[in-house]
């Protein structure tokens, strides 16, 4: 083969290279919707931890199909807060790795578990008011106002001990991600 051939066919491989992995790419704004593969939890997962997940549909480069309905994705926990007790909930963010073996860069997908105000106003405005009724009942005004401050004490201490608010993607949950 003379050396002029030779450059025409290394060229040619190298087109053909660089056009297959180009077609094995997901282009920036591509929308990949997801199924998680188990629960993710605030309190359990630790920012750095991977998760597993399929897609709920076809992913394309253009007209060519890069990655298939059912095909398993890969993510990660970008960022993970266990829940306070009486405060601050739990934080979960979550963004995707790769899909179908294709590397990608995605937004990511915050979640937070549900405040705690209520459930501990409620709480604790329960336990005084049955303290100072029961205080009330047994030693007058004197017993209602020591019976308050023993239920007060007592609603705060069944908001700190049922109080975690953990962020949860529950197994099977749907998330879309859009590629950058």
């Amino acid at each position: 083969m003379t050396p002029k051939k030779i450059s025409v066919a290394l060229a040619f491989i190298l087109l053909a290279t660089l056009t297959a992995a180009a077609a094995n790419t997901i282009p920036a704004g591509t929308t990949i919707t997801i199924r998680t593969g188990s629960t993710l939890e605030s309190g359990k997962v630790a920012s750095g931890s991977t998760f597993d997940g399929t897609l709920t549909k076809d992913v394309k480069n253009g007209n060519t199909v890069v990655a298939k309905k059912g095909d398993s994705v890969q993510g990660k926990v970008v960022y993970a807060k266990d829940s306070g007790r009486l405060h601050k909930p739990g934080i979960l963010r979550l963004a995707l790795t790769s899909v179908n073996g294709i590397p990608v860069s995605t937004t990511s997908r915050t979640f937070q578990g549900k405040g705690h105000t209520k459930g501990n106003v409620t709480k604790i405005g329960v336990g005084t008011g049955a303290g100072a009724l029961i205080g009330g009942l047994a030693g007058g005004g004197k017993g209602a106002l020591i019976g308050a401050g023993a239920g007060a004490a007592a609603g705060t201490g069944v908001a700190y001990a049922t109080g975690k608010e953990q962020a949860v993607v529950r197994a099977e949950t749907t998330l879309t991600f859009t590629t950058r």
